[in-house]
């Protein structure tokens, strides 16, 4: 496991506390590290990094975590709890993740921002995502429960699993049922931007 230095954890970590409401919430629960390693399959020494800030999780990650400790995805981006039917987020409070904490230096990454920050127990997380482009052997093939919803916005993505290859364009879309091992990547040169909505199938 690569450890990042303080200068490569995201600000957005560190504001949000997501280390620190993770260890909230598994002593809520009246987990151990190993208990949680257990349900969510991860190691005890990755999550002992993720609660003390020194990794930013990536989405697939946060998922696992969601389920095992019994919250919505979007409590680790939240600063309050909104009750209202309405939650309007403004752009300066999207919430910016950009390292995935598995990849050694040098190494490519998505770059993604929870859009929705203030609701909570929502059926729908809403990312802008930027792309790397990053050669096929070097991609990260990662799965979590759901179904996601991608719409690129600018540049050329392509998407794989195991068996197949798909390239999208803007404006084109894809809807995957999210336990698929799946990865994207940026291709060519350009900026590669999607906006990327994933749902969970089963309330809490």
């Amino acid at each position: 496991m690569v450890q990042a230095n303080d200068e490569d954890i995201s600000i957005a970590v560190k504001a949000f506390n997501i280390g620190n409401k993770v260890r909230e919430l598994r002593q809520e629960n009246h987990l151990t590290l190993q208990d949680l390693a257990v349900k969510t399959g991860l190691s005890k020494p990755f999550l002992s990094q993720i609660e003390n800030n020194k990794v930013v999780p990536p989405v697939a990650t946060l998922f696992r975590l969601a389920r095992a400790l019994k919250v919505a995805l979007g409590h680790f981006f939240q600063e309050s709890v909104e009750d209202d039917r309405i939650a309007i987020t403004r752009k300066k409070e999207g919430v910016r993740l950009d390292r995935r904490p598995h990849q050694g230096k040098g190494l490519v990454h998505y770059i993604y921002t929870a859009l929705e920050t203030k609701k909570s127990n929502k059926s729908m997380e809403p990312f802008l995502v930027e792309f790397p482009t990053q050669e096929k052997e070097e991609m990260v093939f990662l799965s979590h429960e759901g179904e996601e919803f991608l719409y690129v916005m600018e540049g050329q993505v392509e998407f794989r699993t195991l068996e197949r290859v798909e390239t999208l364009d803007p404006g084109d879309s894809i809807y995957i049922e999210s336990e698929l091992s799946h990865s994207f990547r940026r291709v060519g040169n350009e900026t590669a931007r999607a906006l990327a909505v994933v749902c969970k199938r089963h309330a809490y």
